[in-house]
């Protein structure tokens, strides 16, 4: 008699994002009122944002050429005629009871950007992640509970209107993500593309970004999708990969245990690593939207769609892959010199000036950049300029000072001192004239070393070398010191 074998079933995710993004106007979407972080609580407040009975909102021109630059650096349509719509809820953080936002009509979609992982071999794996759709609204102010984190525990609550009116896009993902690592890179990636714009700080500390993520699973093989589930306001890109990985297995185990999966939103739980239910998910009815009635319909001209592609900078991806095919950089390179803006400006003004790629591109990944994080600071803030840099690297490869010279003086370079004072009397001494007397004197002066040598300890050359260097103060060129050194102790 056979037993039947039990097949595992194999399950797949699939994930998609909601971004939102604040954009880096000076005034709120709509009113005059400052965007700036951190202020007095309900200071920077004006009827407009409050909702105040008779007053009307003016759209920023700011915000919509914002919104259409990140459209297009997605590679998005941008709508020939778009408009607002009101969504309606009713929230205490919201003043009006109803947020100005799109619906049917955003500003862009059917857009994609490339997400770009390193396998174990260091080899650049890349992706495309559609983009359903970018669009415009206010956001909404914020709740502080005292004594819980959230409604739920509280003694009461304080709203701050702060924040009702900032401007954001709201940048929605195909579901074409597959495991917390690649939404973790989808989310990096998109902070880089606003940054890079200069739309957006991107700054998750302070909510200038927040991610949304939906996710169900399905049997490999099946078309139709499983019952999504919403984890609300992820702001790491540590927790949406965390979060992830722990709701695939959460559904995963409901799934094999015969329960059902409910449609609803979550939070994720950083204290425990886990996400909690939240509330049953509202669909789009839920919201009754409307056209907004206060303001007229966008229509952005093909002049000026234009001239605002033609201010759209070189975007990290683009520089990832010039990196790579025109300077023959690794992946992992062009990732770290990419990441910002500043550190690629940087890396390019020092190729400029006359270094090699490769070359600073390891100074500025691996000493530079270790300096920066210990000392917490931006390539900006270093008093070592692109064009020293590349002095640095030319005299190096010149043969003037050795690559042990140039991290000794890193730390004084760092701090602004010019290559020139850094290395005043420290050149190479590159002469054979010079340098044989001084390794005959360092043989002459080890005569056991020297036997031990010829009968076979061949390691102690380094020991010779060690000598010279330690005579010259290290000047000694290193490759022609190795060439004396074993020369003399072969004859």
């Amino acid at each position: 008699m056979t037993s039947a074998t039990t097949v595992k079933t194999e399950y797949e995710a699939i994930i998609g994002l909601e971004t939102h993004c604040q954009l880096s106007t000076n005034t709120k979407i709509f009113s005059t009122s400052s965007t700036a972080f951190g202020g007095d609580p309900n200071t920077n407040i004006d009827p407009v944002c409050m909702g105040l009975p008779g007053v009307l909102p003016v759209l920023n021109q700011k915000v919509l050429e914002y919104a259409v630059k990140a459209g297009l650096a997605l590679n998005c349509q941008i709508a020939k005629y778009s408009k607002f719509d009101r969504k309606q809820y009713f929230y205490p953080d919201l003043p009006k009871n109803y947020q100005i936002s799109q619906y049917d009509l955003p500003i862009a979609e059917h857009g994609w950007l490339e997400i770009e992982l390193v396998d174990a071999d260091g080899n650049p794996v890349r992706k495309r992640i559609g983009i359903t759709r970018l669009h415009m609204e206010e956001d909404a102010g914020k709740l502080v509970h005292a004594g819980s984190e959230r409604l739920s525990g509280s003694s009461y609550s304080l709203v701050d209107y702060n924040r009702a009116g900032v401007p954001l896009v709201e940048i929605v993902s195909e579901p074409d993500l597959r495991s917390g690592q690649e939404a973790a890179a989808y989310a990096q990636e998109l902070r880089r593309i606003v940054r890079y714009l200069g739309v957006s700080d991107g700054n998750m500390q302070e909510g200038s970004l927040r991610c949304d993520v939906n996710i169900s699973i399905r049997p490999v093989g099946q078309k139709e999708f499983g019952t999504k589930v919403e984890i609300k306001n992820m702001n790491s890109f540590n927790a949406i990969q965390k979060a992830i990985e722990y709701e695939i297995e959460r559904q995963i185990a409901a799934t094999e245990a015969g329960d059902r999966i409910i449609q609803e939103t979550r939070l994720w739980e950083e204290g425990s690593q886990r996400t909690i239910s939240m509330r049953t998910k509202e669909g789009s009815s839920d919201y009754r939207y409307f056209p907004e009635p206060d303001l007229a319909p966008i229509e952005v001209s093909p002049a000026q769609l234009e001239n605002w592609r033609s201010e759209l900078p070189e975007l990290p991806a683009q520089k990832r892959h010039r990196y790579e095919s025109e300077l023959g950089l690794s992946a992992y390179d062009t990732g770290v010199l990419t990441e910002d803006k500043p550190v690629a400006n940087y890396f390019e003004a020092a190729i400029a000036a006359g270094a090699s790629p490769k070359a600073a591109a390891n100074w500025i990944t691996q000493d530079i950049a270790a300096y920066l994080n210990k000392q917490k600071l931006t390539i900006s803030e270093i008093g070592l300029t692109p064009q020293n840099l590349a002095d640095v690297i030319l005299r190096i490869e010149q043969g003037k000072i050795s690559n042990a010279q140039a991290k000794q003086k890193l730390p004084d370079l760092l701090k602004g001192v010019s290559p020139e004072k850094a290395f005043a009397g420290q050149e190479l001494i590159s002469d054979p004239a010079i340098l044989e007397p001084i390794v005959d004197e360092v043989i002459a002066a080890n005569p056991k070393e020297l036997e031990k040598y010829r009968n076979g300890n061949t390691n102690l050359k380094g020991f010779f070398v060690g000598q010279v260097l330690k005579k010259t103060e290290k000047r000694a060129d290193p490759k022609l010191t190795n060439e004396l050194v074993e020369k003399k102790l072969n004859s």
